[in-house]
């Protein structure tokens, strides 16, 4: 007694081959696959909007410790420019010297 051979359909071959999308079955099926479609690509284009912006934030990161070196170099060079022997030097190509009396204080008393 031969049995007839009962049609064995592998999964993995239909999926391979792309037959489930066109079967009988599939059909009521389609708004999910298109929705989980335009889901996946909406994940897709997420995923590159959050990575361009880590590198935009990467390179501002550096810019800012770039403007940061800058301004320490030109704080350091204006206490240089500020200390009192540069202010003498400069006052003196001037014409100006420095006194040898010390100022005097003027005390105003208040009149209430």
């Amino acid at each position: 007694m031969s049995q007839p051979k009962e049609k064995s359909s592998n999964p993995l071959k239909e999926l391979l081959s792309g037959q489930f999308l066109v079967g009988h079955r599939i059909s009521k099926n389609w708004p999910f696959i298109l929705f989980l479609s335009i889901l996946g690509m909406v994940m897709i284009a997420s995923s590159h909007n959050a990575q361009r912006k880590v590198y935009e934030i990467s390179k501002l990161r550096n810019q800012m410790k770039e403007l940061n070196s800058v301004q320490v170099e030109k704080r350091s060079a204006l206490m240089k420019e500020s200390m009192e022997y540069k202010v003498l030097e400069r006052t003196e190509a001037l014409g100006l010297v420095k006194t040898k009396t010390p100022p005097i204080q003027v005390n105003i008393p208040n009149n209430e």
